[in-house]
């Protein structure tokens, strides 16, 4: 798990937004990973994609990492932010627009304000 555990801690330092999620940005396979995915490339968000399927070791090791039972997780400036639903709330909110702003993340707000006007 050391092992483990120190690559997930350099992929979550080396990139300001990361995402360990089923699949790929472009090509998610399951409908949580799918829908984060959507909102961070909708908002144009630049992340690293994480594909756990890949890797059995790191599929149970962000679970231990993070002490969070499901994926996607999502991840910004080394912090851990939430899985999908949490998203989703924070994106609905203005919550995930605050975070990028004050995180330093370049993100499209008139996108934002699209997802929530699409969800009001």
């Amino acid at each position: 798990m050391t092992d483990t555990k120190t690559r997930i801690e350099d992929l979550v330092k080396a990139n300001d937004v990361v995402m360990f999620m089923k699949g790929t940005k472009s090509m998610p396979q399951c409908g949580f990973s799918s829908r984060v995915a959507g909102v961070l490339n909708y908002m144009g968000v630049e992340f690293a994609d994480v594909n756990v399927l890949e890797d059995a070791d790191i599929r149970q090791g962000i679970k231990d990492f993070s002490d969070w039972p499901t994926i996607p997780q999502l991840y910004v400036k080394g912090e851990f932010v939430g899985g999908c639903d949490i998203i989703t709330e924070m994106t609905l909110s203005g919550e995930l627009d605050q975070l990028f702003e004050t995180s330093g993340i370049t993100y499209d707000k008139d996108a934002a304000n699209k997802i929530r006007e699409a969800n009001g």
